[in-house]
């Protein structure tokens, strides 16, 4: 598939959306709403692929820790995709951007007719100038939670599959780190950011092990695997800091932010 240069996939993880006490971070929110917009006023087309539904849903029924059995989880799911559609609808909406929601699951990237079905329903809504908010439809499938098969691991791997659905020439994942460092920023103070990487090795894997936040499911090897399949592809990755939304714009103008991982 020839890729479009003016298409970009954004991916949100729950730390970017929620604060530390796992409620929403209507703020952040709001400046990636804002940036994104701007983006398109721009010219390119953008897809947003948002995690954070079941953190937003256990927190809106007021449990008193993150869900860990199946229904629960299913239940918060439901209640958290509604609240963080309801607030994309409204923020986007203010600066004057309309959005649709995919919920996906493997069967829609996998079985051929759903997948040419998909791909057709992402045309029409970004030829119309619609923003395609996605996430993995997990009230109701338990495969992408909780089982080994899954496909997406984390919704990572599933921004990558979009991105090449929709023939997107970029992908940039904002996270709760400033990109791949060569050591644990965290215990590290000497820790430097590799800004580029021309290839995804067992080297690159040693460096990324651990998550840096406790509100998402992924963690840095989910971000390298999704990365690996991307630029296999020829997209290029950036992932960077999600609570700087405005760095879209320098990634935009190609300032250096973040790590790069280029396309092949």
């Amino acid at each position: 598939m020839e890729l479009s240069k003016k298409r970009i996939v954004v991916k949100v993880g729950t730390s970017t959306i929620t604060n530390e006490n796992g409620g929403i971070d209507i703020k952040n929110i709001d400046h990636l709403c804002r940036a994104i917009a701007g983006v398109e006023n721009m010219g390119y087309d953008v897809v947003l692929v948002s995690s954070g539904a079941i953190a937003v849903g256990a927190n809106k029924m007021r449990l008193a820790q993150k869900p860990k059995e199946l229904r629960l989880k299913q239940a918060a799911a439901a209640v958290g995709q509604c609240e963080l559609m309801h607030l994309y609808d409204k923020l986007f909406s203010e600066y004057g951007r309309m959005v649709g929601q995919i919920l996906l699951n493997s069967d829609d990237v996998e079985i051929p007719e759903r997948k040419e079905n998909l791909k057709n329903t992402f045309d029409a809504l970004l030829e119309n100038h619609i923003i395609p908010i996605v996430n993995e439809n997990d009230s109701v499938s338990h495969v992408e939670i909780e089982s080994d098969k899954k496909l997406f691991s984390d919704n990572d791997m599933l921004s990558a599959i979009v991105a090449i659905f929709c023939g997107a020439s970029k992908l940039i994942i904002l996270s709760d780190i400033d990109g791949l460092y060569d050591a644990n920023p965290t215990t590290n103070p000497d820790a430097k950011l590799i800004s580029r990487v021309e290839n995804i090795d067992d080297d690159l894997r040693k460096l990324a092990e651990g998550s840096g936040s406790n509100r998402g499911t992924g963690g840095m090897i989910t971000k390298l695997d999704a990365a690996e399949l991307a630029t296999s592809r020829g997209i290029d990755v950036l992932i960077t800091q999600g609570h700087r939304p405005e760095n879209l714009y320098d990634i935009i103008d190609k300032k250096k932010i973040g790590t790069l991982f280029v396309g092949k």
